[in-house]
């Protein structure tokens, strides 16, 4: 049961590594880089990547590293380490609940809404809110990804 846990969590940390980097590109540059160009364009631009992403290698590690912490979780909380397992829950707390579920309220629903606009100033004003609160979302994606797997490792120190 030990090597089982020790590779979910590097596993774990190593794909909410990954993740975090990935939001870390659009919270740096990439969203910054669409807000400079005319909104039609940011727009076909946005739309286009969400649904390139959903057929990508991304959704590979998006999707298993969540049941990963899922299962690490559980591992936690059937054999109670003290620190080590504390750091686990809180590792996969936060990719499950800041980063996958927040993708799936938040994010997801901004995408869908986006792809509906049809165009005009109607779109224009999406875009500028779009901009503004999925890049928040993101940063919030991008932070929680990076802290559960700085826990996974850290947990991976004591365990």
């Amino acid at each position: 049961m030990q090597i089982v846990l020790i590779l979910s969590l590097v596993a774990a940390a190593i794909g909410s590594g990954l993740v975090a980097g990935i939001f870390f590109a659009f919270s740096t540059f990439i969203m910054t880089a669409f807000s400079r160009i005319p909104a039609e364009q940011g727009i076909a631009a946005m739309n286009s990547i969400n649904v390139t992403i959903v057929r990508s290698p991304f959704m590979a590690l998006f999707v298993p590293t969540a049941i990963l912490c899922f299962v690490i979780a559980v591992l936690a909380l059937m054999n109670w380490r003290g620190g080590a397992s504390a750091l686990m829950l809180a590792g996969a707390a936060l990719y499950l609940f800041a980063s996958f579920l927040s993708t799936i309220v938040f994010n997801v629903p901004m995408n869908d809404a986006l792809d509906k606009v049809s165009g005009g100033t109607e779109a224009a004003a999406l875009w500028s809110t779009y901009l503004r609160d999925w890049t928040w979302w993101n940063h919030v994606r991008t932070v929680a990804s990076l802290l559960a797997s700085v826990a996974f490792v850290r947990a991976l120190m004591i365990v």
